[in-house]
């Protein structure tokens, strides 16, 4: 089967060509697909999907909305894209149901997300949430209007892909993914990870130097082990570290400031009664300005 990037479409007779965010995300991923050589596959689940029955007009069938918006936004990219292989999916089935199937079938799924408020925080309803939270794959949420023309990828800022590690875990399939995105991309790997300092560090006059000498040394030393056979592997891509005394997530949406791209991480299976995303994730999720892919992993 050839491998395929997902992207759920949503929208109504109010938004005729699809809602602004998945078409930036269906923009995004369209990129994404034709650079990694991935096919493109556009989902939308629409319950109420019938069989079209033989010479009803356009405004009698029931249809005519959801096919609407497939037929339009593939025509868009297939005019984009001359060489991608873009395939339309409308499907009779809950939109949970669809995306947790297609994320089991896909090299990842893109989502579009709304910003609500001044500082432009990710919104997700349940459906998106729960895919975030439970897909097997990778899933990347993107903005309308991040990155200036619509979430376009291929304008590369300073930062290229930023990936939030925390070292004390396993790590692999987020180096995996940063390292391969950030190759396909030819820009830089930027290795975030935020160390909080000890509550020993805090002296009435500010900061004891030597305890955060200490703590930089011992977290740039991880990095550097943990970072040094993935350079091996990739050698053409520029990897830098991106190490800050700060809580992780500071760090995590500080570093998202110049990315195109941020890479957080989502355990698969937690404790009970643990949230489906850490602190990190979170935070990347509701205040990242640009693109950010949440990657599960052990």
């Amino acid at each position: 089967m050839e491998p395929v990037v997902t992207v759920g479409l949503d929208g109504s007779p109010e938004s005729l060509d699809g809602s602004p965010e998945s078409l930036a995300a269906a923009r995004w991923a369209a990129d994404e697909a034709e650079r990694c050589g991935f096919a493109l596959r556009l989902l939308h689940a629409w319950p109420l999907l019938a069989a079209e029955p033989p010479g009803v007009p356009a405004e009698a069938d029931q249809n005519y909305w959801a096919r609407r918006i497939v037929d339009r936004t593939g025509a868009e990219l297939r005019a984009r894209h001359p060489g991608l292989s873009v395939v339309d999916d409308l499907v009779a089935e809950d939109a949970e149901q669809a995306l947790m199937r297609a994320a089991a079938e896909s090299e990842m799924v893109v989502l579009g997300s709304r910003g609500l408020l001044p500082v432009e925080s990710y919104f997700l309803g349940d459906v998106g949430m729960h895919v975030v939270a439970h897909a097997e794959r990778p899933v990347v949420l993107v903005r309308a209007g991040a990155g200036g023309e619509g979430a376009r990828p291929d304008r590369t800022g300073a930062g290229g892909v930023a990936v939030a590690l925390k070292l004390h875990g396993p790590c692999e399939a987020l180096l995996e993914f940063g390292f391969r995105t950030a190759a396909a991309r030819g820009v830089p790997l930027r290795a975030v990870h935020g160390r909080s300092l000890p509550v020993d560090a805090y002296v009435p006059w500010g900061v004891d130097h030597e305890v955060a000498e200490e703590v930089a040394q011992e977290a740039q030393e991880l990095l550097d082990r943990t970072l040094r056979p993935w350079r091996d592997r990739f050698p053409q891509v520029e990897a830098v570290d991106g190490l800050a005394l700060t809580s992780p997530a500071k760090a995590v949406v500080r570093a998202a400031e110049d990315a195109d791209l941020l890479i957080v991480g989502r355990r698969r299976h937690r404790r009970p009664l643990a949230p489906h995303l850490g602190s990190v994730a979170q935070a990347a999720i509701h205040h990242a300005r640009c693109p950010v892919a949440v990657v599960p992993h052990e």
